[in-house]
């Protein structure tokens, strides 16, 4: 046998004592009992099925699972007679765990007086097609409130509240609809306002015409504009002055007339001065003889 046979044939050998030894590691590990490691668990209250806002909870609308006990959500409740008769504040999904944060208080009752935070206002707004766009301000959009008001002979409109949130469109909370898109036609918005928002609204609806305008959610920059007359629709530079009768102002006394000027008389010149007499020469008294002279000196 020479070298190179000898060579091939320790490679088989090794190959096939290899592949027995895979083989018999394998079936060990088959033929060895699967552990299982049990977890510690606890129990947590979650929905039953789909829960939408302002529900009141039922013992059959939640059940109890299974949830790992080093990482249970805080907030979270593990008796079901606990969440039974309180109102839900925002749609929860079928098996999703209930929080405090998602039901109401007890006693606070279901529906949408829970839903309102404290120190704000819900105030509902008469709309129809058009202020409505359309039946697109669903719950949960986010609108501007702009108002047509009218002041002796000229309007104007401006933004009275912006960036506040729907709460209903409606009577009822029909959040299905407001997911898929769909217009829900309705004569009623109720809006989430602060008490100074909700004056400056229920005073915009009383003296003029108000009108809602979708927002993006995602833009949540406070509309900030002047308002806009109606004079700036006719091109002109600003609105027409209000008249001092109208206004209740008192009329400002017209300025007294500035007297005029009268010409000044013209001047006369004086005379020229007589021009000044030359100086007399001196002169030299002269005697010569009995003649007595007097000569000027040149």
């Amino acid at each position: 046998m020479n070298r190179n046979t000898r060579t091939l044939f320790v490679l088989l050998v090794a190959v096939a004592a290899a592949a027995a030894a895979t083989y018999l590691v394998y079936q060990a590990i088959e033929r060895r009992p699967v552990q299982q490691v049990q977890l510690p668990q606890a129990f947590v209250v979650a929905a039953a099925r789909t829960l939408q806002t302002g529900e009141r909870l039922k013992a059959g609308d939640v059940k109890l699972i299974g949830w790992p006990a080093e990482s249970v959500i805080a907030g979270s409740f593990n008796k079901i007679e606990d969440v039974v008769d309180r109102g839900v504040l925002v749609n929860v999904l079928e098996n999703e765990p209930l929080t405090a944060s998602k039901v109401a208080a007890e006693g606070a009752g279901a529906g949408l007086p829970p839903t309102i935070p404290p120190g704000m206002r819900a105030i509902s707004v008469r709309v129809n097609e058009v202020v409505g766009v359309a039946g697109f301000v669903t719950p949960g959009n986010r609108v501007d409130v702009f108002a047509t008001l009218k002041r002796n002979d000229t309007s104007m409109t401006r933004v009275v509240v912006s960036n506040a949130q729907v709460l209903t469109a409606g009577t009822k909370y029909e959040q299905d609809k407001s997911k898929s898109g769909e217009a829900i036609p309705s004569t009623v918005v109720t809006l989430l306002l602060s008490p100074e928002d909700a004056e400056r609204v229920v005073l915009a609806g009383n003296e003029g015409q108000i009108m809602l305008a979708l927002r993006n959610p995602l833009d949540v920059e406070m509309t900030k504009t002047p308002g806009t007359r109606l004079a700036a629709l006719y091109g002109e530079a600003s609105a027409p002055p209000v008249p001092a009768a109208a206004s209740g102002a008192a009329a400002a006394p017209k300025p007294a007339a500035k007297p005029k000027p009268v010409a000044a008389p013209p001047t006369v010149a004086p005379p020229p001065p007589p021009p000044p007499e030359p100086p007399k020469p001196y002169t030299v008294e002269a005697i010569r003889g009995a003649k007595r002279t007097e000569e000027a000196i040149r």
